[in-house]
């Protein structure tokens, strides 16, 4: 048990020259890796869900977040106005749609 302290106690006193350049290279591609797998992919998809909101037009198919699906019957600036049912619109905010299958009249 005696010899495992010392050896361990050596090891911590006798770092080489350049562990505070590998310990900055370590941090940096902390950073890049957490950039790549976190942050890139949530900008990419905040995009598309906003190229989304800003392409809808009249006769999409939606759903939304509460799982209604609609057919977009008048598009506004915030807001969508939805046909649930024959003689049944509602009028929900742009930000609680998302995509459902394609386009009316496209394959």
């Amino acid at each position: 048990m005696n010899i495992l302290t010392v050896l361990l106690q050596e090891a911590t006193q006798a770092q080489p020259k350049g562990s505070a350049f590998s310990s900055l290279i370590f941090i940096l591609l902390l950073v890049l890796v957490f950039w790549l797998f976190f942050i890139r992919p949530q900008s990419k998809k905040a995009k598309e869900e906003k190229k989304f909101r800003d392409e809808l037009q009249k006769g999409d198919k939606v759903v939304t977040i509460g799982g209604f699906h609609g057919k977009i019957v008048e598009v506004k600036e915030s807001t969508v106005i939805l046909s649930l049912a024959p003689n049944m619109e509602v009028e929900v905010e742009k930000t609680a749609l998302v995509q459902s299958g394609s386009r009316v009249g496209q394959a």
